[in-house]
C-alpha cells in the first residue's frame, strides 16, 4: 500500500509518522518545507481538558497523552514540558498593582493582575511546534517514509471519476492506493479535485523574543483592554529553548497560493508590540528572533475535516483543526492511520465527517480568504 500525504506540516507528518509504524509505504508532498507554514509558526500550546464537553474532547484527550509518550520514546527534543497556565488581566488605563489576589510573575508590567489558574503541569504543556513537526517528519523517514518537494496541481483520479489514484506534482504522476489532504488552509485548492467542504484561513501575527522569564514559567492568557475599550486576547509561551513567543494580533489579508508570500501586516503587528510593551517591558525591549505570520485552518462550523472524501474512495482528508492543529495532530495521525490500514478508527471521528458540510463547487476555488 503507497499513500501519499499532500502537505508537510503537523498533520501531514504525524499522519506519516503512525502509518510507518505500520509498515506502510508513504510519500509526503510539500511545496515549500517541512513546518512551513502554521505549524512552524505558532505556540506549540497544548491543554488536556481545554476541549472538554466538545466533539473534540477525545481526540484531544487521546492526543495530550500521545504528545507525553512521543516525548519519553522518540529521540529528539522538541520542547516538549508541562507547566502552569495563568489568565492575565491588562489595560492600557488601569494600575492592578494594588488589586492583585494571586501571585503575577515578576517580570510582568504593573497594568497587569493574575486572575485564575487555567491549567497545571497536569493539564497543560508546550512543545516548540515546528520542531515537533521536524521530528516527526524524521521519525517517519527513519522508517522508509519519504519527503517529496514539489507543487501539487491535482488528485489524479480513475476513469469513472470515482477512485482517487494518485496526484500530479509538478507535472508528473505519482501514484498512489490512497491520497490524503493535509494541507492546512490550502486544503481549499482541493475542491477544484474532489467534493470538499471549504476551508478558510485565520491569520494571526507573533514575535519570538530571545528572552527567558527570571521566575517559573508559565503559559499566559491574555485579556488587554485598550484605552478605547477594546479587548484583545495576546497569548505568552516562554521555551525551553530561551526564547519567548507572544501571538493574538489578527490579520485581513488573504492567502497567497505559496506559504512562501505570506506577509506581515503593519497594522496588527504594530498593534501587538504595543500591547507587549505595556503588558511586559524587559520582553518587548529584548532581541526580536522573529516577526511573523501565518493562516490556521478552519471550517464552516469550527471541527476539523477528517475522514473519507465522499463519492471518491481511496481519497481522505485531515485539516480545519483551528488552533488546535499541534494539540491534536498526534491523535489526528494515529486515527488516520487506522482508518487507512484498518478501514476504522479506534476513535469516533463521526463528528469531524467531511460529508457533513456542504460541498464547495469547483468554480468557487481560489486563494481561500482569511476570517
Amino acid at each position: 500500500m503507497h499513500v501519499v500525504i499532500c502537505g508537510g506540516g503537523v498533520i501531514g507528518a504525524s499522519i506519516a509518522y503512525f502509518l510507518s509504524l505500520r509498515g506502510v509505504e508513504v510519500t509526503v508532498v510539500e511545496r515549500s518545507g517541512v513546518a512551513c507554514a502554521a505549524s512552524g509558526k505558532s505556540g506549540g500550546f497544548l491543554a488536556l481538558d481545554w476541549c472538554d464537553a466538545s466533539p473534540l474532547q477525545l481526540l484531544a484527550r487521546r492526543s495530550f497523552a500521545l504528545h507525553a509518550e512521543l516525548a519519553e520514546t522518540l529521540e529528539a527534543d522538541w520542547g516538549y514540558r508541562r507547566l502552569d497556565t495563568l489568565g492575565v488581566l491588562a489595560s492600557d488605563s488601569r494600575d492592578f498593582s494594588s488589586s492583585r489576589a494571586l501571585r503575577t510573575p515578576p517580570w510582568l508590567g504593573p497594568e497587569t493582575a493574575v486572575h485564575g489558574r487555567l491549567g497545571t503541569e497536569a493539564s497543560t504543556a508546550q512543545v516548540h511546534p515546528g520542531d515537533f513537526t521536524k521530528a516527526m517528519m524524521q521519525a517517519a523517514g527513519a522508517r522508509g517514509a519519504r519527503l517529496r518537494l514539489g507543487a501539487i496541481e491535482s488528485v489524479r483520479l480513475g476513469d469513472d471519476g470515482k477512485r482517487a489514484t494518485g496526484v500530479i506534482v509538478d507535472g508528473a504522476v505519482l501514484e498512489a492506493d490512497a491520497v490524503v489532504i493535509a494541507m492546512g488552509p490550502w486544503s481549499v485548492l482541493a475542491c477544484q479535485w474532489l467534493p470538499l467542504p471549504a476551508v478558510y484561513g485565520l491569520k494571526g501575527h507573533s514575535f519570538v523574543f530571545h528572552y527567558q522569564p527570571p521566575s517559573t514559567p508559565h503559559a499566559l492568557f491574555l485579556e488587554y483592554e485598550d484605552q478605547r475599550g477594546e479587548v484583545d486576547s495576546p497569548e505568552v509561551f516562554p521555551r525551553t529553548d530561551g526564547t519567548t513567543y507572544v501571538c493574538g494580533a489578527r490579520g485581513h489579508d488573504p492567502l497567497p497560493i505559496d506559504p512562501d508570500h505570506i506577509t506581515i501586516e503593519s497594522g496588527p503587528s504594530a498593534r501587538l508590540m504595543r500591547q507587549i510593551e505595556r503588558f511586559a517591558p524587559d520582553l518587548a525591549a529584548s532581541e526580536i528572533v522573529a516577526t511573523q505570520a501565518c493562516y490556521r485552518p478552519v471550517t464552516e462550523d469550527g471541527l476539523p475535516l477528517i475522514g473519507p472524501v465522499p463519492g471518491v474512495s481511496g481519497a481522505y482528508i485531515a485539516t480545519g483543526h483551528s488552533v488546535w492543529g499541534i494539540l491534536n495532530a498526534p491523535a489526528t495521525g494515529e486515527a488516520m492511520a487506522e482508518l487507512l490500514v484498518d478501514g476504522e478508527a479506534k476513535l469516533d471521528l463521526s463528528a469531524f465527517d467531511p460529508a457533513r458540510l456542504r460541498v464547495l463547487p469547483a468554480e468557487d476555488v481560489g486563494p481561500a480568504p482569511a476570517l
